[in-house]
């Protein structure tokens, strides 16, 4: 091996423009380590941004670590980049760079564009080689529109995947992406859901945090394999008819010593001024927004699992803490914008134009905030003024809905409008209805625990409000380990309790979610309209007294229309009259109370045919009795006149 480094440069004087203009979006394939040939020498070329830096050298296992030896140069034209190709570095060294500061400290870094990392507490980077996979999935990518539109049913099963299965239970034992392979991606197919969220795969340092103190933005953690074996993943996923949906964190990053923090002895990535730079809730620091080379480096990031990864989309972490000056601050630890606002303009900004670029590269790509204010049009185009997102997480019908459940029934009547004043404001935004990790962590139980009552009563519960949640209008999300009612709160080091499975009410609840997936998936009414007013019309919202809701829910077609009641107290009761939209036979597709589901048997018979009699301002209705703490789902028995 050479003891120099060669002058070369993958660097156009158009992508420098880019670069520092804020508008380069594929720095991935010049930053970072790079396999390349140079005068009929094999090689790896490397470039780092580290514009306030005296010196950078690489360092690693190829040279017994001595950081003197492998000086890279700094470009002539003030971009800050340091570059150079090294001969003889080969596909799988590891490496760090060794960067002097302005006042002469120095610092061992990782790169910031690495493809991989060593498994942590490691903290090298490691030249790696991501071009080499033969992807199958181009059928999927060619339909990837039609499974990604308004009007297809998206239910998404969210995952962490150091602990979805582990083989021990202890922190340290993780599933591999290729046991994933043959063991996630069957489950997901044979529970009925259409898309698979995966919690941050990019690599950190910190198993506790879940995966969103991120210090490789572009790379898989290490801990669960290679980057193509992800590759294989998502491809099976696609393989399936799966969508694949990556959860993305551009709002803040660890402090860490090897990471982006301070990185060439200056704040480089993170905002200088600690009131806009430093997050007092997670102790991380906050990207600057403002800086074009910054939002380079984000926007990339975002293409770059669309572009090698195949993503399908992009769930955007803490939105409503990047584009709010006073997000988790007192007053007088924030100063307002120019204007004397609370937006932090580069941010909406930022994330205006990461919408945009996703679209124009990826239009069939979602993009979903995470956002838990009621900030104005997340989910409108940027040209309509909005923030560009194609769907937004619906966190006040989500703390309602658990409020609600929460109390005993006998209170239920008192707090009616809980459950019925999301409809006020369910198509203001394109909703996603999220039952996430958040909900069953830091002692808040599992949803199983947090409904009320004894044994019976809490499963009838959590059946009847899954109910509820696949049969309101929006997306739906399900954390991982609520579909076989998990009885203690998550935990990422012990994983899921699937031995549950051996009891019926837990094997039942889990059969109870994959027919809520069939039913949604092949319903038209219940998510044709997922996103749109003229796919719900109330029967009765106002009977608190019985605490009983009832809704029509409409498909493509007048005849596709289904009704759906819930009687949210454990009274049995007879006779309750429900208007229909129309006079004919009417069946049950679902009864939460049926015996299969665990519940008491109380179910209506076959056919229920419509009377003269007017209710709910409908000229025909239907008598039913409805089974304590459960969900009806009713669909015409033959094509009825007219729906």
């Amino acid at each position: 091996m050479h003891n120099h480094v060669i002058a070369h440069s993958l660097f156009t004087e158009y992508d420098i423009y880019l670069f520092q203009t804020g508008i380069h979006y594929k720095l991935f394939n010049l930053f970072g380590s790079h396999l390349i040939e140079v005068d009929g020498q094999q090689g790896c070329y490397f470039a780092v941004w580290a514009p306030s830096a005296t010196n950078v050298t690489v360092m690693g296992d190829f040279n017994h670590w001595r950081s003197s030896q492998f000086k890279l140069n700094p470009r002539w034209d003030k971009s800050g980049i340091w570059e150079g190709f090294i001969p003889g570095v080969k596909h799988g060294a590891v490496y760090k760079y060794n960067v002097t500061g302005p006042n002469g400290q120095v610092f061992e870094k990782g790169d910031p564009y690495a493809f991989m990392w060593e498994v942590p507490p490691q903290t090298g980077s490691i030249v790696w080689d991501i071009r080499e996979f033969k992807w199958r999935d181009d059928n999927w990518l060619s339909k990837r529109k039609s499974f990604n539109k308004l009007t297809s049913p998206m239910s998404v099963y969210e995952v962490h995947l150091g602990s979805w299965k582990k083989p021990e239970r202890k922190e340290s034992s993780f599933q591999t992406y290729t046991q994933m392979k043959e063991d996630l991606v069957p489950y997901v197919k044979d529970m009925g859901f259409t898309h698979v969220e995966l919690m941050p795969v990019m690599e950190h340092p910190y198993y506790p945090s879940w995966g969103y103190q991120i210090i490789g933005y572009f790379a898989t953690s290490s801990r669960f394999g290679t980057p193509q074996e992800f590759m294989d993943l998502v491809d099976e996923f696609h393989e399936q008819g799966i969508g694949v949906i990556l959860d993305w964190v551009p709002s803040h990053f660890p402090s860490d010593g090897h990471s982006l923090s301070y990185y060439d002895g200056t704040h480089l990535y993170e905002h200088g001024d600690p009131q806009r730079g430093y997050h007092p809730d997670w102790k991380s620091l906050i990207f600057d927004y403002g800086k074009k080379e910054v939002k380079s480096f984000l926007i990339s990031n975002a293409l770059f699992w669309c572009d090698y990864f195949h993503a399908d989309g992009l769930r955007v972490d803490a939105v409503a803490s990047m584009i709010h000056l006073d997000y988790s601050r007192k007053e007088g630890e924030w100063t307002p914008n120019k204007d004397g606002g609370r937006e932090n303009l580069e941010a909406v900004e930022f994330v205006k134009e990461m919408n945009i670029a996703v679209h124009t590269f990826f239009p069939d790509v979602l993009t979903i905030a995470e956002e838990s204010t009621s900030y104005p049009l997340v989910t409108a185009s940027v040209h309509d003024g909005g923030l560009g997102f194609d769907q937004k997480w619906m966190m006040g019908w989500m703390h309602d809905t658990l409020k609600y459940f929460g109390q005993d029934p006998i209170h239920r009547k008192f707090h009616h409008n809980q459950i019925t004043f999301s409809m006020v404001y369910a198509f203001s935004e394109k909703f996603v209805l999220p039952f996430s990790h958040d909900e069953v962590v830091h002692g808040k139980g599992s949803l199983l625990t947090r409904m009320p009552g004894d044994e019976w009563q809490k499963f009838a519960n959590l059946r009847l409000m899954l109910g509820y949640m696949f049969t309101h209008p929006g997306a739906k999300l399900l954390f991982m380990g609520c579909e076989f009612g998990q009885s203690w709160e998550w935990s990422h080091i012990n994983g899921l309790e699937w031995h549950l499975l051996k009891f019926n009410y837990h094997k039942n609840i889990q059969s109870f979610v994959r027919k809520l997936n069939q039913l949604f998936t092949e319903l038209k009414a219940l998510h044709f309209h997922s996103f749109h007013p003229a796919g719900f019309e109330w029967l009765a919202a106002d009977d608190s007294e019985n605490s009983v809701i009832s809704y029509i829910r409409r498909g493509e077609h007048e005849n596709e229309s289904v009704i759906v009641i819930l009687n949210m107290t454990p009274v049995k009761r007879e006779n309750y009259r429900i208007g229909v939209p129309a006079k004919g036979s009417w069946k049950e597709i679902l009864n939460s109370d049926d015996k299969k589901w665990s519940g008491g048997g109380v179910v209506n018979s076959k056919t229920i045919k419509s009377e003269r009699v007017f209710q709910h301002n409908k000229a025909d209705s239907i008598c039913l009795t409805l089974a304590p703490l459960s969900i009806i789902i009713l669909g015409p028995t033959i094509k009825a006149n007219k729906l």
